[in-house]
């Protein structure tokens, strides 16, 4: 090899070191918020603090699709960040082109989440974060085999060390995820600003929200506060027998059957299509159907019946649900992956 040669190689190695290690007096500190106005610190929600390296370790396996067992896949393969962290299709697609159980919810928002899971079957986020990767139908990855990957990787280890003081383990992987996650804060739609003086709805819009929060429809019983759900269990009659038995999966309770988590409306414009099973396709439908009153079934909650509503009311509703669309967020966080 000649002395250029040697030269040129050893300047690609100084530099994919320089690039993987950092700065022995580098320091984490914690991490800055896009916290929307009134909304709480995620620091405040009784988790370790989130600094900004566990955040920065925690988006690189969010899309690290080396954690999925044919390379093929990561997190963001099903939670698209344009789609306000939700995926396109009723079910997304695993490796092998293997079908997952329901429909990916969006993941703004989660870090308010009291539990995962339309059926709530994981109490945090560090215990979700493991489901996916493992599970056969998803990104079918070996644990301790994701685990040693990450160990083994040079840029993973010196992040790690900043952040953790420790090389990539099982707590690291878990606390990283979730601390990226607990950044995807949206609050700042059209809405928000006209709550907040900063703008107004048009007349379409205006009749929507006077409906949504009307007794006629009974949409804010359930869909409350700056999240737009209450995060109750709901029976809303989508059929009248369910191959997906819910919330009765984790409580084995006859009278969950059916029920599911209420979802956020935050971004719903972009999170379609709708329901556990993306059954609906557009909001169009969604509101149709909760204008009809649901299909019988012995838990359906007493809130959903007819509301006879004209099909111009039905485009208002729409046209409110339009304006929960934060485009500030979708612009922060719609990277390539």
């Amino acid at each position: 090899m000649s002395h250029r040669n040697k030269y040129v190689l050893f300047c690609i190695l100084v530099w994919l070191f320089s690039c993987s290690q950092p700065k022995k007096d580098v320091k984490d500190k914690p991490h800055t918020f896009h916290i929307p106005v009134g909304f709480k610190h995620p620091d405040l929600l009784g988790v370790d603090s989130i600094t900004d390296f566990k955040v920065k370790i925690g988006k690189r396996m969010f899309f690290d699709k080396n954690l999925s067992s044919t390379k093929e896949l990561s997190c963001a393969s099903c939670h698209i960040p344009s789609q306000a962290f939700s995926d396109t299709i009723a079910i997304s697609d695993g490796v092998l082109g293997r079908k997952g159980f329901r429909n990916a919810p969006s993941l703004a928002n989660v870090a308010y989440q009291p539990v995962m899971f339309v059926d709530g079957g994981s109490p945090t986020i560090e215990m979700q974060v493991v489901a996916p990767i493992t599970d056969s139908n998803e990104m079918n990855m070996d644990y301790l085999e994701a685990i040693n990957y990450l160990a083994n990787d040079s840029i993973y280890r010196s992040w790690s060390m900043v952040a953790y003081g420790r090389v990539p383990d099982a707590y690291v992987f878990t606390r990283s995820i979730a601390a990226y996650q607990r950044t995807l804060l949206s609050g700042d739609a059209k809405y928000d600003q006209v709550v907040q003086g900063d703008a107004s709805f048009t007349e379409e819009e205006q009749r929507g929200y006077d409906l949504f929060f009307s007794d006629k429809t009974n949409c804010s019983s359930c869909h409350s506060g700056n999240l737009f759900t209450n995060y109750t269990y709901q029976n809303i009659g989508l059929y009248t027998t369910y191959s997906d038995s819910g919330r009765m999966r984790i409580t084995l309770n006859e009278e969950d059957r059916g029920k599911f988590k209420v979802p956020s409306l935050r971004n719903v414009a972009l999170t379609y299509p709708y329901m556990h099973d993306g059954s609906k396709a557009t909001l169009e439908e969604v509101v149709s159907f909760f204008d009809r009153g649901g299909k019988d079934h012995p838990n359906k909650s007493e809130l959903i019946k007819p509301l006879h509503l004209t099909e111009q009311e039905q485009k208002d509703i729409v046209s409110f649900l339009h304006t929960l669309t934060d485009k500030k967020f979708i612009e922060r966080h719609a990277v390539n992956y």
